[in-house]
């Protein structure tokens, strides 16, 4: 059913991939302009709408980087509720600067984490207001071709790899494939954990990078669950019952894993970024209560848990713990990687 109303909306992808490929056109011929700055900026991105890993990657940068240098992040905050340039504080919540930013913010109290519109607007704002900032890593911003990153980091998912999608709206690309070709390193995320070396060889045919572009490959890895609000971590028994809440937009792989932690579980699925509501939590509590067994939690996901956390006073008495998740390199490639970062970024500091 969903295909065939995609095949209708081919005619409408058309049209939208034709403005995208010519205004990258534009871009690519300086008729639209590009700023630079002398200063490290690494953007993480993907083609697709959602679901590659763009957040958890922009951390994996952050514990690479932080005790290093001083750090920032940047990027829209989608479906926040403020306008305009914002740095976290102490009194900042979800609803200021959206989840993904208020989860880094939350990680990494230590890091700036600001969000604008226009990273062109925000980047000369951030620095004007942290001026000891020595990096900084523009999350989702690649289709953002005003401003042109140092280094740019390309996502995709490989369930759903970019080379066998389609533009929106019959497809899930944002961007035409041919963008691509922006990108200095490419990563698959959420590979099985099983992945043959024959099958990545046919993935990075596939992908047909060019001669300056580097794949890797990342599964994803779970940490230990933690209560949201007293952090005190948690070891999930396989007779524990659990109740599944989360809104991100490809709940898969958090569900496959689950099944390694529990044989039952129940499950309320939101969409992308959904911001809870009061009603919300009385239907949480409500599918909770019908779960008989003693031993039973509810269990959420990071990005989840910073737009819950605003109601601690209803959700303080319940058993409700988070699933960390993290980028794990695979096939030896993890030195690589961040021997590219660091040296990416170090070139910057020897040329001051």
């Amino acid at each position: 059913m969903l295909k065939s109303f995609r095949y209708i909306l081919f005619p409408f992808s058309v049209i939208y991939g034709c403005i995208i490929w010519l205004r990258n056109k534009l871009f690519d011929k300086n008729i639209l302009r590009s700023a630079t700055f002398n200063f490290p900026l690494i953007c993480v991105g993907n083609l697709a709408v959602g679901g590659t890993g763009k957040t958890p990657m922009a951390e994996y940068l952050v514990r690479l980087l932080r005790n290093k240098y001083n750090m920032a992040t940047l990027s829209r905050g989608y479906k926040r509720k403020t306008k305009g340039f914002a740095i976290a504080d102490e009194n900042t919540t979800a609803v200021d600067i959206g989840d993904e930013p208020m989860q880094l913010y939350k990680k990494f109290p230590e890091i700036t984490v600001a969000v604008a519109e226009e990273r062109i607007v925000g980047i000369p704002q951030l620095l004007h207001a942290k001026p000891g900032t020595q990096v900084i890593i523009l999350d989702d911003a690649f289709q953002h071709r005003e401003v042109r990153a140092g280094l740019n980091i390309l996502l995709t998912e490989y369930d759903d790899l970019y080379t066998r999608d389609f533009i929106l709206p019959a497809g899930n690309l944002r961007d035409v494939r041919n963008s691509s070709k922006r990108a200095h390193i490419i990563i698959v995320t959420k590979c099985k954990s099983q992945l043959s070396e024959e099958e990545r060889q046919c993935i990075i045919e596939e992908l047909n990078p060019l001669d300056n572009q580097k794949v890797f490959f990342t599964k994803i890895e779970y940490g230990s669950p933690y209560h949201l609000f007293t952090k005190q971590e948690r070891f999930i028994e396989h007779d524990c019952n659990v109740l599944l809440v989360c809104g991100i937009a490809n709940p898969k792989p958090l569900k496959e894993t689950l099944t390694n932690y529990t044989d039952t579980y129940e499950m309320i699925l939101f969409r992308d970024h959904h911001i809870f509501s009061i009603d919300d939590l009385k239907e949480i509590k409500k599918q909770f209560s019908k779960i008989e067994s003693p031993d039973k939690i509810i269990l959420t996901t990071e990005k989840d848990g910073v737009r819950l956390a605003k109601f601690e006073s209803e959700l303080k008495d319940l058993p409700i713990f988070v699933l960390p998740m993290r980028h794990k390199f695979m096939f030896g490639q993890e030195d690589e990687f961040e021997t590219n970062i660091n040296e990416f970024v170090a070139s910057y500091q020897t040329s001051e």
